[in-house]
């Protein structure tokens, strides 16, 4: 840009040469007028050259940052549609008893061996897991209350169920984790 505000002085500079001179080679100067009407067009002009410049950067830089917010976040509903896969799979884990996991070791084995490369991509393209633990502080940022109870030995507001895991993409929230929150006064 800078160099553009050069040629503009530069312009401004010989204009106004050219009124202080005498006539050239016999012509006459240009009238005042003229002169002032040639001044207003250039500034007129070089007016609407900055802003133009101005714009095409502007689009620029917003056009850098969908591409990188395109990059990050693109693959959000692919994500979503992904976590009820995640949640079904964590059920089948949590539900198999013992004597399962004798009979069916390797069927029992490919199951988890499944869900930690599930995790593994998910890290991969930062989708990451929100875990609470029970007593944990409620944080409605990134929970989500799905019922309410009294509970001895515990503080309103501390978690005391967690029902599904949540998921974080990047610095964007996919999914809150569902909790049970205390109701029980401190």
């Amino acid at each position: 840009m800078s160099e553009h505000k050069e040629e503009y002085e530069d312009s401004s500079a010989a204009l106004d040469a050219m009124a202080e001179e005498g006539p050239v080679d016999g012509e006459d100067n240009l009238a005042e007028d003229e002169l002032e009407a040639l001044r207003a067009e250039r500034d007129d002009l070089y007016e609407r050259f900055m802003r133009a410049l101005a714009d095409a950067e502007n689009a620029r830089k917003r056009g850098e940052k969908d591409r990188r917010e395109a990059e990050q976040y693109g693959g959000s509903k692919l994500a979503r549609d992904m976590l009820p896969v995640f949640d079904n799979m964590k059920r089948a884990i949590e539900v198999i008893t013992p004597e399962q996991r004798e009979a069916q070791a390797s069927l029992i084995e490919g199951i988890e061996l499944t869900m930690r490369e599930l995790l593994n991509v998910f890290k991969k393209h930062g989708i990451e897991p929100i875990s609470p633990e029970i007593g944990d502080k409620f944080d409605p940022q990134i929970h989500e209350a799905m019922f309410e109870a009294p509970l001895p030995d515990t503080k309103a507001g501390e978690i005391i169920q967690v029902t599904t895991v949540g998921f974080m993409l990047h610095d964007r929230l996919l999914r809150p984790a569902q909790v049970g929150v205390s109701s029980t006064p401190g």
